[in-house]
Formats: structure tokens, sequence, C-alpha cells
């Protein structure tokens, strides 16, 4: 295993979302990856199986021979809600009583992901969500942020940012990602990320797997994550950003007690806290994160 710190840090951090673009996989494909990762050696790093609630049934056709039979062994499951959040709800409660049977495959939905446009949406979505899934709201980050992460704050929800997508235009910038995490983390709002996260660094990276496709600046999962931790102990905006932007592998550093970048300090207790705040983030490739990080020599 790494260091602790970097244990820590990424311990459950990534959601497997191989349903979705780029990769794009069918059921059966992502089904199988997702239980090969889980028997894997880095499956300590593995979080979330993410779907659609219009899949779910398909789902449970087919992962039901792979799922374990016991209960504590079950599948963590982040669902994407429909336009109708209550019918989501439904179906969802149905899919849990089912696996909840004795002798049933092990697999729990117990995270939901919505997308709202304005602030007054969580106020009326939010309080009718039952206690048992644990809420993401997408947000913009065009704009400010703080009201939407005000009225999570009031209402129990946890925050979600798009950090990138199949085209360029669809990357935020350093600042509205810092903004964000600033935000959420004055408001004591939990956060996920989404897309344009396969890499460890900001960089340079073909933004599909198309041969020919463009390129574009990703941001990275390090820099994501220590920027959170980072913000914590009380960083402004600038300071975020300045790390969400970091290239250079050698300028952050992980040890026993804790992870440093450029004269700063994040000891392994505040980089716990940070998770628990910056909870993960989904991608379509497990693999790539980890083959990535072990170039780095980080695993």
């Amino acid at each position: 295993m790494p260091v602790p710190a970097l244990t820590t840090l990424l311990s459950g951090l990534v959601d497997y979302a191989g349903l979705f673009p780029p990769a794009a996989l069918d059921m059966p494909d992502a089904v199988r990856e997702y239980a090969g990762h889980r028997r894997g050696s880095h499956a300590w790093m593995l979080g979330r199986f993410v779907l659609p609630v219009a899949r779910l049934g398909e789902f449970a056709r087919t992962a039901d021979p792979l799922l374990p039979r016991n209960r504590k062994a079950a599948w963590p499951l982040a669902v994407l809600a429909s336009a109708d959040p209550a019918e989501t709800v439904k179906l969802v409660g149905e899919y849990n009583c089912r696996h909840a049977a004795p002798g049933a495959g092990a697999a729990v939905v117990d995270t939901l992901e919505l997308k709202v446009s304005t602030p007054a949406e969580i106020a009326l979505v939010v309080p009718r969500l039952p206690t048992w899934l644990v809420p993401y709201v997408e947000i913009p980050l065009q704009g400010d942020p703080a009201p939407f992460i005000d009225a999570l704050a009031q209402h129990g929800g946890r925050a979600k940012a798009r950090t990138g997508g199949l085209a360029a235009s669809a990357f935020p910038t350093a600042a509205e990602v810092a903004r964000f995490i600033v935000a959420c983390t004055k408001a004591n709002v939990p956060f996920k990320a989404t897309a344009g996260l396969h890499h460890p660094l900001r960089g340079e990276f073909r933004l599909t797997y198309e041969v020919g496709s463009p390129s574009g600046t990703m941001f990275g999962f390090l820099n994501v994550f220590l920027a959170a931790a980072l913000a914590r102990a009380g960083a402004g905006e600038r300071e975020v950003a300045a790390l969400l932007e970091e290239r250079e592998v050698s300028a952050i550093r992980f040890t026993e007690h804790g992870a440093h970048w450029r004269g700063h300090a994040m000891p392994v207790e505040m980089l716990r806290a940070a998770r628990l705040a910056a909870v993960s983030f989904g991608s379509c490739s497990f693999h790539e994160p980890v083959d990535d990080l072990a170039t780095l020599g980080l695993l």
C-alpha cells in the first residue's frame, strides 16, 4: 500500500461511470469491469457504480450473477435521477427492497444525483427526498455558486461539480472550480466532481478515446482533492486555484504524516477531514487513474 497520506486521499475516491462517455460501455462490459475492479489489488480506491435510473432494471438483470450474497459486501450504487424525482425515488426504493431479500444479490442504491438550474429548485426537490438517499445536486459553475450552495446547506443536500466533458468548452476555469471548492468549504457542504478527471495531475490530454480526438487542458484529481484540503486549512480562492493548476509531480509529496505542496503541509488528519467533505469523483475509467498513478511512481 502507498504511504498513509496517499491512501487517505485516495480511499474510495473513484466512482465508476463506465456506462458514460467517453468510454460508453454497454451494461455487461461495465458490470464486468466493476466486478473485476472490486476483486483487484486497488479495490480500496473504488467507490460506487454510477448509472441512470432508467437503466436500473437492465443493471439488475445483468449484474445479478456477479453480485455478492453477503450484505456486508453489497455493491454501492449511485443513480442519476430522471426529470421526475418522485418516480426515481419509487424505482430506487423498489430496487432496494428486492435486493434486500434473503438470497438476493447484494447491491444498494444509497446516492442520488440530480441537476438543477436555479437555487429554488433545490428547495423544492431536496427536502422531499427520503433520508436513506444522499442527494448530490449538480450546479452550474459559471457565475456565483454561493446561492446554490447556501440552498444545499439549508436543505441538507450535497453539491456536484462538472469539471469537464467531451469538448474543451465543457471545462470550467481553475478560478471557477476554486470558487466552488471554497464556497462549499465555508458552507460545510460536501461535494463530488464528475467528468474530465481521469488523470492525477493537470495537463493536456485527448478529450475522447477516438483516433484523432482533439486535446484539451484537464484538471487532475490529485489537484482537486488536495485543493479541497488546502481550502479546509483556510486557503483562499487564489491559492486553491494555483494548486488546481499545478502540473509538476515534483511539487507534490506524500509521506507517512501528510501531503506537501510548495510550502503547504496538509497532515493526514486534515486530509481525512477533507475527504469527508470532498467525497469522490466520477470516471468512466478506473484503469486510467490507477495506471497514471503507477506511472508517476505513487502506487
